[in-house]
């Protein structure tokens, strides 16, 4: 089962990826991208995973330690808790990432590769893609000044 739910979390987070991407000028795509409710799915697989392992779960996190993290990441319900959670927040990241790009208007063939780097590597697309908002912005200020 927990091997299930790990593919699952993935799965459930994959339209909402391939719509931002492939889609990105419909006008459904913005719709559920403005909507947080796409993790919710996501939850509740971290929660169906991070239940059985609770008490190692809630030792990584009330204090912090790499050796009771490493206990946590060798139950396979905790990795898959943890998977779940990276694939919710990267989504929430990713639908944020979408908005703030028709936002900026930035052609799609700039942010498309930008969100793919995301779903696989999202401190590295969102790095890159904080870069770009940053010039973005600084561009339409100028324009607006000069």
């Amino acid at each position: 089962m927990t091997g299930f739910l790990f593919e699952l979390s993935f799965w459930l987070a994959a339209p909402v990826w391939l719509l931002m991407i492939f889609a990105p000028r419909w006008s459904g795509t913005a719709r559920i991208a403005a909507t947080p409710v796409t993790v919710v799915p996501i939850l509740l697989v971290y929660l169906g995973l991070a239940i059985p392992v609770f008490p190692e779960l809630w030792t990584a996190v009330i204090d912090p330690d790499l050796d009771a993290f490493r206990d946590l990441t060798a139950l396979a319900d905790g990795a898959g808790a943890l998977w779940a959670q990276v694939i919710a927040w990267d989504l929430l990241i990713g639908q944020w990432m979408f908005l703030e790009a028709r936002r900026l208007s930035l052609h799609p063939l700039a942010t498309g590769p930008l969100l793919v780097l995301t779903v696989l590597l999202s401190p590295i697309g969102l790095l890159l893609f904080l870069t770009l908002r940053i010039i973005r912005t600084r561009r339409a200020v100028l324009a607006s000044v000069g």
